[in-house]
């Protein structure tokens, strides 16, 4: 690792090559009636197409298989609410190990159900009265298995930054890049990727109004804190950046763009009637973004990372029922 940043473009590289053949190469789509709506050439990176559904089994996997022989027979424990689980469930099962995570009660139930599916063991805890960090640290000491965090590690940045690394190689130079911001791994692996291959390149994170804690980290120079976000977008509930990803998305990221729960609903019924595909709220942030017109002057090619469709019929249908 370099010593001036947690993760670089040879460190997503080198994930690359780790998740080869393991983690699904998701395909780009296009579509002329979204073109035609932003008013450029979009390109989305389908990772609702990636094993577990979202972006999030590249990381996973990239640390998982890095540990030793040792950690593995001991076992694997993660905290999420919900993607991450499944991803570090099927990593522990695809290496021969076991994992336990710690999932909030409020976890939509088919992410708890495939967690479980995955082989994994799942432990509850209450996401507005309990710290994950340090209930997950616990667990994991207790029990001594090696804790895998969603976003703040070196080798779960760099496994997420994949996916930029795959879209760039595809489309070649984009003027901008669109990415959901949760704790930051995702935007800050993507980032790291594609300002390596593409100086110029314009990284756009994307927050629900309700947790827009990196971008008033990034408008205060230092991480802030917000209260545990109440939102359909489940998967970027933060209250705070982590302090690796913040380390990286303070250099790399150029903005943050808010989105309203509405907004997002309205992405995912556009995607749905529109693109004929289904997109969990946190997946579809980034598209939202763009169809809401928050952004002002767009290049003429820009890359949207659509970060995962983990959501049941039900759910789906609650969301996207109205309006």
């Amino acid at each position: 690792m370099s010593t001036t940043s947690p993760v670089t473009l040879d460190d997503v590289r080198d994930a690359a090559a780790q998740i080869k053949g393991v983690a699904h190469r998701t395909p780009v789509l296009r579509s002329r009636t979204l073109d035609a709506l932003v008013g450029a050439e979009v390109f989305l990176k389908c990772e609702y197409f990636q094993r577990v559904g979202a972006f999030k089994f590249r990381g996973a996997y990239n640390a998982a298989s890095r540990l030793s022989a040792g950690q593995l027979e001991r076992g694997i424990a993660a905290y999420s609410s919900g993607n991450h689980a499944q991803a570090v469930a099927l990593a522990a099962r695809e290496l021969g190990t076991t994992a336990v995570i710690l999932m909030p009660e409020d976890t939509p139930r088919s992410k708890v159900e495939a967690t479980a599916g995955y082989g994994a063991e799942v432990v509850t805890y209450d996401r507005y009265t309990g710290d994950r960090v340090a209930l997950g640290e616990a667990l994991a000491e207790e029990r001594g298995l090696t804790l895998i965090p969603p976003y703040e590690h070196p080798h779960i940045m760099a496994g997420q930054g994949t996916a930029a690394l795959e879209l760039l190689e595809e489309t070649g130079d984009l003027g901008a890049l669109l990415a959901p911001v949760g704790g930051g791994g995702l935007i800050a692996g993507c980032a790291t990727a594609a300002k390596g291959l593409c100086p110029g390149i314009r990284v756009i994170g994307v927050e629900p109004e309700a947790g827009d804690d990196t971008k008033r980290s990034l408008e205060a120079g230092t991480r802030v804190s917000v209260p545990v976000p109440r939102t359909i977008a489940d998967g970027q509930a933060a209250d705070i950046p982590g302090e690796l990803t913040f380390s990286v998305n303070q250099r790399l990221v150029d903005e943050i763009a808010l989105v309203s729960d509405e907004q997002i609903r309205d992405a995912m019924r556009f995607a749905f009637e529109r693109l004929k595909i289904v997109l969990e709220p946190s997946g579809a942030s980034a598209l939202a973004a763009l169809l809401a017109g928050r952004l002002g002057g767009l290049p003429d090619r820009i890359g949207v990372i659509v970060s995962g469709g983990n959501v049941d019929a039900r759910r789906f249908a609650e969301l996207c029922g109205a309006g």
